[in-house]
């Protein structure tokens, strides 16, 4: 539990909330001497001990009198907890003999590696506040591999192992682009051995990676190490593994190891120079390659360069980093929303396209009908009867319709459900050609457009939200605000609930950031964009008004 030096720290009520969601197999291992303002130190419940760093260096004490009260509270829920690893000792408990150090310890790997004991730790990363108890507690009791026996694979199955088998499996967990070293890989051994210049298979390419060298890293600092043993972390570079990937012998086993978050924030990422952008996203993209939480595309239809990240902090740290090792300054831009415009009642238009030059001109006439044609995207009809239109010219037509369709006409978005039908026209023999018949149906289409009663849709969201149930009433208020509507609510695990509602797409692309401080980070959602509803008439103005505004000035 980190940031306990924060003013709205409160260790009691989120340790409260944990035991609501995950149940109460959770014990403090270590407690915190305050919180907020007034946190000093933490309180080591396993050897009652007091601990805070001055200096750099940990200075260990006793107990001071006002938290002996709530560390011997906690050293007794401890011990009621890990005393059910073992039948022996909870017998020698229930009849109130005292547990040794020596017993609580064994007793604490024991519980720790069946799964009957979760243990949480107190402290202040930034400060180093109870970091080394977490290490020590790490190193003493935590299972290695071979102590849980199994691996749990991805496909819900477990893989067998033993302390016996040396054939070696291990998980790429991080990914970095060293300046100097190049791609580095940090890799997790789960079973058997590696050691150097050893091919191993990767899961998910079925091609093999040699692990030319294997490095131990601290800090910026490498030694070379020849082999590494099940438990063990090391680095090796110039893998073409990602993160996530599986190495074994034979590329069969692809494990489980953790799940990533969701990466439902998503935001523009524009270069502060013209110029730049080739440079921005081969830097985003390797960096996507590195972290399984981020992601980068190209919008072909926005032309913006969207990051998807867990939130604004992940970005922030990304661009600076854009700055530091590319050299290239980056900053966050709104993401265009993907409206799209159509009609809602039949109309007809004329287009004239007529023009002399001094040699041979241009003429073309065409006359069209449009109409609505929900859900089943663009038609073309052609109703020309008694050559007034000859056939050569017709594509040409289709054509035309089709490229005023893709820039819009109410707002400069792209035009769907239409069916468009040309039905009359005129041409003449020598100054009429394609690129003709081309202009006059987009002057025709647009006419046709302009009393076809043109309307903006929108991209709606359907969102799946699990928040704890005293938070409930605030995502829906939040939801209603939004302009969307709640379709369902049910009860989730012990004390979440689980709301469903569609909500129009540009309410809710930062919707991370806001459920983040609705819930206090304790919500997740999912999002999935599902059809398009009509954008209400003030925004549809607004959005049109902009749209001629950005003609004015010469921009798309």
């Amino acid at each position: 539990m980190n940031r306990l030096d924060k003013p709205e720290a409160d260790f009691d009520a989120c340790l409260e909330m944990l035991r609501d969601r995950f149940g109460n197999r959770l014990g403090a291992v270590t407690i915190p001497m305050g919180t907020g303002e007034s946190f000093s130190g933490i309180i080591d419940c396993v050897y009652m001990r007091a601990r805070h760093l001055e200096d750099g260096k940990i200075i260990e004490e006793d107990i001071p009198a006002e938290y002996t009260d709530a560390a011997q509270e906690a050293h007794d829920a401890l011990v009621d907890l890990v005393a059910e690893a073992d039948d022996d000792i909870m017998m020698k408990y229930l009849e109130g003999e005292e547990i040794t150090l020596e017993e609580l310890e064994g007793l604490l790997a024991k519980a720790i590696r069946e799964r009957v004991f979760v243990p949480v730790f107190a402290g202040a990363c930034v400060k180093e506040e109870g970091i080394a108890s977490l290490l020590n507690a790490i190193v003493n009791w935590f299972p290695t591999m071979a102590d849980f026996g199994r691996i749990p694979l991805i496909n819900g199955e477990q893989l067998d192992i033993s302390p016996d088998d040396d054939r070696p499996v291990a998980f790429v967990f991080k990914s970095l682009n060293d300046p100097q070293n190049g791609k580095l890989s940090f890799l997790k051994v789960l079973a058997g051995t590696v050691t150097s210049g050893i091919e191993l298979n990767n899961a998910r390419t079925r091609k093999g990676e040699r692990l030319g060298h294997l490095y131990l890293m601290c800090g910026h600092d490498t030694t070379d190490v020849k082999s590494a043993a099940a438990g063990d972390i090391v680095v090796v570079p110039k893998l073409d593994a990602l993160t996530g990937d599986t190495l074994s012998v034979t590329g069969k086993v692809e494990a489980a190891a953790f799940r990533f978050p969701n990466s439902l924030y998503r935001i523009a990422i524009e270069p502060d120079s013209r110029g730049s952008e080739g440079k921005v996203f081969d830097f985003l993209q390797k960096s996507a390659d590195a972290d399984p939480t981020l992601s980068v595309d190209r919008d072909e239809e926005t032309g913006q360069t969207v990051v998807s990240a867990i939130g604004e902090a992940q970005v922030a740290v990304l661009l600076e980093r854009l700055e530091d090792r590319a050299g290239v300054t980056a900053h966050t831009v709104k993401l265009r929303i993907p409206y799209r415009e159509t009609i809602r009642r039949v109309a007809t238009g004329h287009g004239r396209h007529k023009k002399q030059t001094g040699g041979s001109g241009q003429f073309a006439d065409c006359r069209l009908r449009i109409e609505p044609n929900p859900e089943a995207g663009y038609e073309f009809l052609d109703e020309v009867v008694g050559g007034a239109i000859p056939r050569g010219f017709i594509p040409a037509i289709d054509k035309g319709v089709q490229e005023t369709m893709k820039n819009g006409v109410l707002a400069g978005y792209p035009m769907i459900d239409v069916k468009c039908a040309v039905y009359d026209g005129q041409f003449h023999p020598v100054d009429s050609n394609e690129m003709a018949f081309k202009t006059a149906a987009r002057l025709g289409f647009q006419d046709a457009v302009g009393q076809a009663e043109a309307v903006l849709l929108e991209p709606m969201a359907h969102l799946k939200i699990t928040v704890p149930e005293s938070y409930a009433g605030s995502v829906m208020g939040d939801i209603s605000a939004s302009r969307g509507r709640v379709e369902g609510m049910d009860a989730a695990a012990a004390g979440e609930t689980t709301v469903e509602a569609t909500v129009p797409y540009a309410e809710v692309t930062d919707y991370a950031t806001r459920l983040r401080s609705l819930t206090r980070g304790t919500g997740e959602f999912e999002l999935e964009i599902n059809g398009y509803e009509q954008v209400p008439r003030d925004i549809q103005q607004k959005l049109a008004e902009e749209y001629q505004e950005r003609r004015a000035a010469g921009e798309r």
